[in-house]
């Protein structure tokens, strides 16, 4: 029956994107009892998708190891995707008069650097799903800590343009890869709080920078922003190189119970059945395992009878390359980011939090042409300060499957954007002019932790690609507002600008309902007519 005015499907057995994940509230124990669970509170929770008996797994990994693995992965994702992108905003006004530079120059070299984060995520998709994500974040560790290294020995605007060019190699892998190493990690009753938290570090950091780097501009001067990002990058390279093995893994695709049409949920518990029953005579018999390294070893070992290869050791885990991880060519990997989009619900999913998160960096674009000079006249330590916004921490608790959340946010951010402007035209107090930044926040973050949390749950195979695609996007539309949006704002004022803003988040937010009442129909037919099988493009799907 229809829930909470959600459309139903009559068109197949299992639409993907739905499953049961608690047996005992959908009296489900016949069907799902001889499927591995959680464990204590979570015992009558069915684990999706269902974890191989491989200890070299992800999904089988101590609650330790996984928790180790996101927070060193978190912090990269801190530095370079919310810490980099924002750490001179504060300051712009500062470097401008101390280089014989203008604002709109500085803000084009971010203009510049969100270019390359834009342009690069499509190739860091496909070599990530091709070679696993581990090379890829080492590789923007280090390449971050030499630009910033540049922009901290280079005392002119060009080092500044060159650091922030080579920062943009670093943040397209730690802004869309971490959300497809949830996946990797966590089951489909757990992501929800990890992408929550994600979602809030990263714009509550990225919002929080200038709070730390205006002071630091005011009173030590702006380059020892770039010394403590050196400082911190190569703290981080290291962490990452010894704490975050592969995560990527080759998994049998009836394990898959959340993205097929049929899930054959009784055929995967005989098989489960017929495991268990190998696992014991394996160990009476005192049989050994048989090591499996290449893709076709690795999924024989997970469909046989035969034992898992053996759990890899600590130096084993340090290898920085694993193998494959798929049998496509790099050209359809790397295409395949952009034909996700032909999907009408990812392709809202890209649109929507892209067009927000830019509308809400417009206003970091002008708050130092806004309030550093007359009549606010503030210096980068007081512009920093403005950031310093409480977050309800009620932000955790949204677990959207159902993108309603968005609706309600989407008025919060719109109504923020309409009564910052206001205010700041109207030279109100710096105090409640952060207040309601403040709140614009609030609707943004929410917005992204719905739409993040629906894609991976709601098209989970499609995951990587389409955070690919939302970080590609969002970086361009920021690129393109980078040209425009301060001699714009110069231009018409800073309250038509923000009206204009807060008209458009509003105009967005009006697209929720269909996505909220028809989505569950639009997956079945997308997994009846995928366009992307027509077209030959594999996805992690397949």
């Amino acid at each position: 029956m229809p829930f909470l005015g959600i459309l139903e499907d009559n068109k197949l057995p299992h639409v993907p994107g739905t499953v049961i994940l608690e047996e005992a509230a959908a009296h489900s124990g016949e069907i799902t009892g001889g499927l591995k669970h959680g464990t204590g509170r979570n015992a009558n929770v069915v684990l999706i998708p269902q974890p191989s008996d491989d200890p070299n797994d992800p999904l089988n990994w101590p609650q330790w190891k996984k928790l180790m693995v996101l927070s060193v992965t978190l912090s990269g994702s801190v530095l370079y995707a919310a810490v980099c992108s924002a750490m001179l905003n504060p300051a712009f006004f500062q470097i401008s008069v101390e280089l014989n530079t203008t604002i709109a120059a500085l803000i084009s070299a971010t203009g510049y650097q969100t270019l390359v984060v834009g342009v690069t995520g499509p190739i860091f998709s496909a070599l990530g799903r091709k070679y696993g994500k581990r090379p890829i974040f080492l590789w923007a560790s280090l390449v971050c800590l030499v630009g910033n290294i540049v922009g901290s020995a280079q005392y002119s605007y060009n080092g500044i343009l060159i650091s922030r060019i080579l920062q943009g190699f670093a943040i397209a892998p730690y802004e869309s890869l971490i959300f497809a190493l949830i996946s990797d990690l966590f089951f489909v009753h757990e992501r929800g709080i990890y992408t929550a938290v994600i979602n809030f570090v990263l714009a509550g950091i990225s919002n929080l920078t200038g709070v730390v780097s205006g002071p630091i501009a005011t009173n030590l001067g702006w380059q020892w922003i770039y010394h403590l990002c050196v400082i911190l990058g190569a703290l981080q390279t290291i962490a990452q190189y010894f704490f975050a093995p592969e995560t990527s893994y080759v998994r049998d695709r009836r394990y898959e119970i959340d993205e097929r049409i049929n899930d054959d949920l009784e055929g995967l518990a005989e098989l489960e059945h017929k495991r268990e029953i190998n696992a014991t005579h394996q160990e009476e018999t005192g049989e050994k395992a048989v090591s499996a390294s290449t893709t076709e070893n690795r999924l024989a070992a997970t469909t046989s009878t035969t034992p898992p290869p053996p759990k890899k050791t600590f130096r084993q885990e340090l290898a920085i390359f694993n193998g494959t991880f798929s049998r496509e060519n790099l050209f359809q990997l790397f295409i395949a980011p952009f034909a996700v989009v032909t999907n009408l619900a990812v392709s809202w999913v890209v649109l929507v939090p892209s067009m927000f998160v830019t509308l809400y960096v417009v206003i970091a674009f002008v708050m130092a042409q806004v309030f550093a000079p007359p009549p606010y006249l503030l210096s980068p330590t007081a512009i920093g300060l403005l950031s310093l916004v409480v977050l309800p921490q009620e932000q955790r608790r949204l677990r959207a499957r159902i993108p309603a959340f968005a609706s309600w946010l989407g008025l919060v951010a719109g109504a923020g954007l309409l009564g910052w402007g206001t205010m700041v035209a109207d030279g109100i107090s710096p105090v409640a002019c952060a207040a309601v930044h403040g709140i614009t926040l609030f609707g943004i973050i929410g917005i992204c932790i719905a739409t993040n949390a629906y894609i991976i749950d709601a098209y989970r195979a499609m995951t990587a690609e389409v955070f690919i695609a939302n970080m590609a996007v969002k970086n361009l539309m920021i690129y393109g507002f980078s040209y425009f949006v301060n001699d714009w704002t110069a231009k018409v004022g800073v309250k038509h600008a923000f009206h204009v803003w807060g008209g458009v988040a509003l105009a967005i937010t009006a697209t929720t309902p269909v996505l909220y009442f028809w989505g569950k129909r639009y997956r079945s037919f997308w997994a009846r007519k995928n366009l992307l099988a027509k077209m030959g493009i594999v996805t992690h799907e397949e």
